[in-house]
């Protein structure tokens, strides 16, 4: 205990001297950095959801919105220690479907702009609100992804060549979804305040999601060797392809639920037609490591619910508890989980050759390159 007794004593000192203020100097102007969360637009009104992400308090003194001085309130006051947070309420008129300029000016003239491109009113949550969002997500995630699990009986049919080019299909499809989600989940995190620093939370999520994985596999491989019934290794390996799409449908469900509540009901429309079609190959990735076994089917079910329904919650989450932070988080779990079944689908192929052997094989490429193909051509319907 006598270090980390030693290590409390060091910190309280820092929190208290704060050596860093005293190397300022006197006169030095403060650091200010605020940052407008969200946006809620009500019939005669504007709010906002202020976060102040520089190391100084910061006072926000008035507000102008299309160039035009207007009184406002803040719910927690207007000055706002280092990650201090407030609500201001503009009662502005803004005109529906037009734009809008909003600039920030805090006691030291400081200006920080934020603009609602287009002005829509933003949805009030509602049991009918609930069901809406639960209904979006059963038809971006459960329905396209049980309908690609009827892929199934087509693949029984396939030889050893056929089994590998499906396996090499299948890790096309998620390579892809890989390099998709990190792409999001990095201009996710761009965009997050920079004391969140979103780039360390994506990778922690991403690197978090890995290992459990892992340790997952790990233990149901375990629980074979000692139980017979505890099923095969290709029920093994659909397990995690369904845990891995499913928490890539979780950042998916929580986008749609975003661009809604943010009140970018063209986004959030386009994402419901482009993740639906894009979604019906997830399936086909879940069922191809049971192509030599006979699964029940009730085992299918509960891989297509367990690929499917996490759109659902995150169209709750992003519909009613709209948080960037928890988007940069999810994206890295599915980015984290899909490299591991990527991995794991990979090390299946290869068998007893290595995984650099095996996957130049002509039929092996050949699946890799139409899997790719596949994700990207329905990629582009989501924009």
């Amino acid at each position: 205990m006598i270090p980390l007794a030693a290590l409390a004593v060091l910190l309280a000192a820092l929190v208290f001297v704060r050596p860093a203020d005293r190397l300022r100097g006197v006169g030095v102007p403060p650091v200010e950095r605020l940052t407008v969360e969200r946006t809620v637009l009500r019939p005669g009104g504007i709010l906002l959801s202020i976060l102040n992400d520089g190391p100084d308090p910061v006072t926000i003194a008035q507000v102008s919105v299309d160039d035009a001085y207007w009184s406002f309130t803040a719910d927690r006051g207007t000055t706002l220690k280092h990650l201090g947070r407030t609500q201001l309420t503009i009662p502005y008129p803004w005109v529906d479907g037009e734009a809008h300029t909003i600039k920030l000016l805090t006691s030291t003239g400081t200006a920080f702009e934020h603009e609602v491109a287009v002005a829509t009113p933003t949805p009030q949550p509602d049991a009918q609100y609930f069901v809406t969002f639960t209904l979006i997500g059963l038809y971006v995630g459960v329905l396209p992804v049980a309908a690609g699990l009827l892929w199934f009986p087509f693949m029984r049919r396939l030889g050893r060549t056929g089994l590998d080019v499906l396996l090499a299909l299948t890790v096309g499809l998620l390579v892809f979804l890989l390099v998709d989600t990190t792409h999001e989940g990095l201009d996710a995190a761009a965009r997050l305040p920079d004391s969140y620093q979103g780039v360390a939370l994506f990778a922690s999520g991403a690197a978090a999601a890995y290992l459990v994985l892992e340790w997952v596999g790990a233990v149901l491989r375990t629980r074979r060797t000692h139980e017979r019934t505890a099923g095969a290794p290709g029920a093994i390996l659909a397990l995690l392809v369904a845990i891995g799409i499913g928490l890539h449908n979780l950042g998916e469900g929580l986008a749609i639920g975003a661009a809604f509540t943010l009140g970018e009901a063209a986004l959030g429309t386009l994402l419901i037609v482009g993740f639906t079609l894009h979604n019906t190959t997830e399936g086909l990735a879940i069922v191809a490591p049971l192509a030599r076994e006979r699964p029940p089917l009730a085992m299918l079910l509960r891989l297509g619910l367990i690929g499917g329904v996490p759109t659902i919650a995150g169209a709750w989450i992003g519909g009613l508890f709209y948080s960037a932070v928890l988007g940069v988080l999810f994206l890295g779990l599915g980015a984290g989980a899909i490299a591991q079944v990527v991995l794991q689908i990979s090390r299946q192929i290869a068998g007893p050759q290595t995984i650099g052997e095996r996957l130049t094989s002509v039929p092996v490429l050949s699946g890799l390159a139409a899997g790719f193909a596949v994700m990207y051509v329905t990629g582009m319907l989501v924009g």
